[in-house]
């Protein structure tokens, strides 16, 4: 068995088809961790859903900002924005059971592999604050919400800057929006572990006091996956704790990578779009 670990998809499915093709991913025997934001902005959303969804327990997903904000579109009555490619799945006839599907997905995942110790990856990244336990039960206390009679509630006001700053004390709705804010949109925190969501870009645009998350040191040794980051196009520059950066940016022009779990190999395939 080969586990592979893919950045953002966003649509891109004929890219994920070539890059499965690739690596001749085989789902009786291979496995498939994909970071999150299988959709939107692409032009095969709805195929990217299905493809993942048949490949059954050959892949696991983690829950991205724009699989979040699909949901929240869906059935927590948020709007759509101007650039959303999300209305062939929402006229879908297999919408609900792709929905019922994308909503039972996990925030965070994480298993060992050998030479490579424990692997965990979420969409945006982790706070240096937090242990790998702590997440996995922060992580679970969202996916409780969302397989809740009351997920709609949290869906509808789950977006939201505030609060900046994680503190144990949290509790109700700013406890589980702090939570999906670091796990699915951090980029930039302070020492403090406070999140700016102004800066989207490279490395440069960091706000005074800010740094990428990955540049602060952490207690242990746990390998890092993330997605999210496109602009940092794979690489996490001055990195102080093991990370691999997932996000090549196929949707933006950019490529669709696959990282081998176990040699640490990286296999691409490029976009069929004009760089942006």
């Amino acid at each position: 068995m080969t586990a592979y670990a893919v950045g953002d998809l966003q649509g891109c499915h004929a890219e994920f088809v070539e890059l499965l093709e690739k690596i001749d991913f085989d789902p009786g025997r291979d496995r498939l961790w994909l970071a999150g934001d299988l959709i939107n902005r692409g032009p095969g959303s709805l195929a990217c859903l299905r493809e993942v969804r048949a490949l059954g327990d050959a892949a696991l997903t983690v829950l991205g900002n724009h699989d979040l904000h699909l949901l929240a579109v869906a059935r927590g009555g948020a709007r759509l924005n101007r650039k959303d490619t999300l209305d062939e799945i929402l006229a879908a006839p297999d919408r609900e059971a792709l929905l019922d599907w994308l909503q039972s997905r996990s925030l965070l995942v994480r298993n060992d592999f050998p030479g490579q110790g424990e692997t965990v990856m979420v969409h945006a990244g982790l706070l240096p604050q937090w242990s790998v336990n702590q997440a996995a039960e922060l992580a679970g206390e969202v996916e409780e919400r969302l397989g809740s009679e009351r997920s709609g509630a949290f869906l509808e006001r789950m977006y939201g800057n505030e609060p900046a700053c994680w503190h144990v004390a949290l509790d109700g709705i700013d406890r589980l929006r702090a939570i999906v804010n670091v796990l699915t949109r951090m980029r930039f925190i302070d020492a403090e572990g406070c999140l700016d969501f102004s800066a989207k870009e490279g490395l440069d645009s960091a706000p005074t006091g800010f740094a990428p998350w990955f540049r602060y040191p952490r207690g242990d040794d746990v390998r890092l996956l993330f997605g999210h980051w496109a602009a940092l196009e794979g690489h996490a520059e001055g990195a102080r704790v093991r990370v691999e950066a997932l996000d090549t940016g196929c949707v933006w022009g950019g490529s669709l990578t696959a990282l081998n779990l176990s040699t640490g190999e990286r296999i691409a395939v490029p976009s069929h779009r004009h760089r942006r």
